[in-house]
């Protein structure tokens, strides 16, 4: 099928790629002429504004916009007059899924089928596939199956049925556990793809604080080896003795890839970090919050779920940006007023 790509960022480009790799057409479009450029020398066809994107597409058209959350409604909002109905509207972006149901329903007024496609893969994607959580009409997801199929790790569509049982893409295959066995699923109409999607960047928040914190405490395992102050503003250890390893952190993280239960692609990116620097010394500790993790703790407050893990990993990221040093100076305020506990230097 043909279908035109609207950003070209380092998963959009990708996702051309794997998918004129899969044998589909793709008119690609980006407001930087370079990443339009590179595009076509894979083999896509080359568009130089939204409108001429849209008339290289055969009706039913599928737009699929891969552009921060940010500009997906300006982007749309350009889209729309140019769109037919029984056109298809893909957001694969990190939207908050309470704007694709907002979204769905003013396209729908035209007749315009809309999808959020939550996207994970990363610059990795190309070559490993895209897992791809979907939420929308049954009839669009349908018309874009083939696509979506080659996008996934799987790269194919699942094997049809057998006996009675309906075939071919319109009977809901993209909403089966065969579907999700091959790396995409309909997850739910829409903004259930989204949805799905926030909660998996949610528990990633989780998962990579655990493996920060972790070897934070196995960085500092040679704490008893260090002349530490003695006075009354500092905790002594209380067996320096316990605490007298210098351990290869680059080599545990690589250890822990082979056979561990905690082995996974995160710890992968991990270790060949650490294997590049071990001191991590091109890293200036500031993690930035790109909404997923808010969203999903807002989720979890509004319907009462305790998500205490996650809640913790999004607030160690707003930490690490400084947002805690007014409070740390109240605290050093209130310490030196009913103690006299001057502040060490660090």
């Amino acid at each position: 099928m043909r279908i035109g790509m609207i950003g070209l960022g380092r998963m959009g480009a990708g996702m051309v790629r794997r998918l004129l790799q899969g044998g589909h057409e793709c008119v690609a479009y980006d407001p930087k002429a370079e990443a339009v450029r590179a595009a076509a020398a894979y083999g896509a066809r080359s568009a130089r504004s939204l409108a001429e994107l849209v008339r290289l597409l055969p009706a039913p058209r599928a737009v699929w916009i891969m552009v921060p959350a940010a500009i997906v409604d300006a982007v749309i909002a350009e889209l729309r007059p140019l769109l037919a109905a029984g056109d298809v509207l893909v957001d694969g972006g990190n939207s908050n899924y309470h704007d694709d149901i907002r979204r769905a329903g003013e396209l729908e007024a035209a007749g315009v089928h809309y999808l959020d496609v939550g996207t994970s893969g990363g610059v990795l994607g190309f070559e490993q596939g895209f897992c791809l959580m979907i939420g929308g009409e049954p009839s669009a997801v349908a018309l874009l199956e083939p696509a979506l199929a080659t996008l996934a790790p799987g790269g194919r569509m699942p094997s049809a049925p057998v006996g009675n049982a309906a075939t071919g893409p319109a009977a809901g295959r993209a909403a089966s556990a065969a579907a999700a066995a091959l790396g995409y699923l309909h997850c739910g109409p829409h903004g259930a793809g989204h949805f799905v999607k926030m909660i998996h960047n949610g528990i990633e928040y989780g998962l990579m604080a655990a493996y920060a914190e972790g070897l934070n405490i196995l960085a500092h395992a040679d704490a008893g080896l260090r002349t530490a102050a003695a006075d009354a503003e500092t905790a002594p250890l209380a067996n320096p003795r316990f605490f007298e390893y210098r351990l290869d952190l680059a080599a545990i993280a690589e250890l822990w890839r082979h056979g561990s239960i905690i082995a996974s692609r995160l710890l992968d990116l991990t270790a060949a970090a650490l294997a590049q620097d071990g001191k991590l010394t091109g890293f200036g500790g500031h993690v930035a919050d790109s909404g997923e993790g808010r969203w999903t703790v807002e989720a979890a407050v509004e319907t009462g779920v305790p998500a205490p893990v996650l809640s913790a990993a999004l607030y160690a990221r707003f930490e690490s940006r400084g947002q805690a040093e007014f409070a740390n100076k109240v605290l050093s305020a209130m310490r030196l007023g009913f103690g006299g506990h001057a502040e060490q230097s660090s």
